[in-house]
């Protein structure tokens, strides 16, 4: 049962980080799920863990979703994703924990200097939108980590909060739906993987609940800092383990 308390932990935590930064579901889970399950089905039961939030999220916001924003980024990514999920199943393990400790670490330094440093970028060039969706369709197929750089990219061109949260959960909702269909018919999930699934659901719900009543109460820009140290500090101990 020891299982069972990992997934409520690490789904919660999710949860909670979502809640409170608008991104990073995926970071949290991948910390923990890769102990339980290989990488590449620990990628499949993050992604379908925020699957109700993502659901409710883009429903909600439905009538500020613009396509024309998003057809072009998302076919980029998902080719890459899908590339990049045949290659997750042919590396060796080790590779995967070193590539996901070095994403890890990276991502912690990247947003703890943007937190830092207060950065805001006011645009984004198409050619940087082609490599963002590049990078991030290559680490969703490898570990269901895609969101950090798109987040940055869709709140850059929208032009309300809402259009960004539209934009970027009917993003991940169809990137759901592809990604999970392929590593259900590939063989990568199974039925027995929905049992981490749904108890993470109840985790998922139970951290965003938790977020959305303690966010005004919360110090954010050091409850973000603190966040970026544990992905840092995760990333690491991935590296060490993969060496």
């Amino acid at each position: 049962m020891s299982w069972i308390v990992i997934i409520i932990l690490a789904a919660l935590l999710a949860g909670f980080v979502q809640g409170v930064t608008g991104f990073g579901s995926g970071i949290v889970m991948m910390i923990f799920l890769p102990h339980l399950l290989p990488i590449n089905q620990s990628a499949g039961v993050s992604t379908l863990t925020m699957l109700v939030a993502t659901i409710m999220l883009a429903w909600r916001y439905r009538k500020f979703l613009k396509w024309r924003q998003l057809v072009v980024p998302f076919l980029i990514y998902i080719v890459m994703a899908i590339s990049s999920l045949y290659l997750s199943s042919v590396l060796a393990s080790g590779y995967l924990k070193l590539l996901l400790g070095l994403l890890l670490v990276i991502l912690s330094i990247y947003y703890s200097i943007m937190n830092w440093k207060s950065i805001t970028i006011k645009a984004i060039p198409t050619l940087i939108m082609v490599i963002f969706a590049l990078i991030s369709g290559f680490f969703n197929g490898m570990f269901g980590i895609g969101g950090p750089l798109m987040a940055l990219y869709f709140l850059t061109i929208s032009d309300s909060k809402e259009n960004y949260l539209a934009n970027l959960q009917t993003f991940f909702l169809l990137d759901t739906f592809v990604m999970t269909s392929l590593r259900f018919s590939t063989g990568i999930l199974t039925a027995d993987n929905l049992k981490f699934v749904i108890i993470g659901i109840i985790g998922a719900i139970m951290g965003t609940l938790l977020a959305n009543r303690l966010v005004t109460h919360l110090n954010i820009r050091l409850m973000k800092i603190f966040i970026y140290l544990f992905i840092g500090l995760s990333g690491i101990y991935y590296l060490f383990t993969a060496i």
